[in-house]
């Protein structure tokens, strides 16, 4: 079978199309919007139950098994600081950590591939995105530390410090803007980095080094944690790996 699974990164977001085996249990730092582009999809939760649906959004911190029964499926995942992802919180506090269906249906495969590569939000939900006060300024001055070539290294207790915090009173104010841990957010943040060097270095293992990893053995470990897959199975199948400016 000839695969067009593609990769495609914004400065806040991740896009993935194409074909995925069944995960292993795992948690996101991340919210994420799934879609079965051919047909339905099952979601396995820890407790027992099960869901099958045609679309869903999982808040950060959920541990699930996500089976696209052989179907194509799309994943986009924000950013915690992305607006759009600031905007789901009030809709997660109402109607709980899995939105199930939330997305319009769309006539037609293409148009809604259309919509997930331009990342439009607003016209794949249901309903109206939410206004969302800005971000402190002291958390995002530490997202744009973690996000530089260097950010992979830096430690808590430097960015407290830079902030004129201590380290405790840091990871709270920080959890309370992003809806994460600093230390879980860190390690997604090391995981997005590989994905953007995956195009442009040749080996996985040069790729994982780039973004903070002592070597590709703890990347694999990290990434299965993350994603419930192993790098090979989602990253070799891939037609083609973009980035947005």
């Amino acid at each position: 079978m000839q695969r067009n699974n593609t990769l495609t990164l914004g400065s806040n977001r991740a896009l993935y199309l194409g074909d995925l085996p069944c995960t292993g249990m795992h948690v996101h730092a991340a919210p994420v919007l799934l879609m079965g582009l051919s047909g339905r999809f099952a979601l396995h939760y820890p407790d027992g139950p099960s869901e099958t649906c045609r679309s869903a959004l999982i808040d950060v911190g959920v541990a699930h098994v996500f089976d696209p029964c052989g179907e194509a499926v799309a994943l986009m995942y924000l950013e915690p600081d992305a607006p759009e992802a600031r905007g789901l919180r009030t809709h997660f506090a109402r109607q709980g950590p899995v939105i199930y269906d939330p997305a319009q249906a769309v006539l037609g495969r293409y148009a809604v591939q259309a919509r997930l590569r331009a990342f439009e939000l607003g016209h794949l939900l249901t309903w109206p995105h939410a206004e969302v006060p800005p971000m402190d300024a002291r958390v995002a001055q530490a997202l744009q530390a973690l996000r530089a070539p260097a950010g992979a290294n830096l430690r808590r207790s430097a960015l407290a410090s830079t902030s004129a915090l201590s380290s405790s009173r840091f990871n709270h104010l920080f959890k309370q803007e992003m809806g994460v841990s600093f230390r879980s957010y860190r390690v997604w943040s090391q995981v997005r980095a590989v994905l953007g060097a995956v195009g442009s270095n040749p080996t996985l293992t040069q790729a994982a080094l780039e973004g903070g990893f002592v070597d590709s053995s703890h990347f694999s470990h990290i990434f299965r944690n993350t994603f419930g897959m192993t790098p090979s199975s989602v990253l070799k199948p891939l037609k083609s790996v973009q980035w947005l400016g």
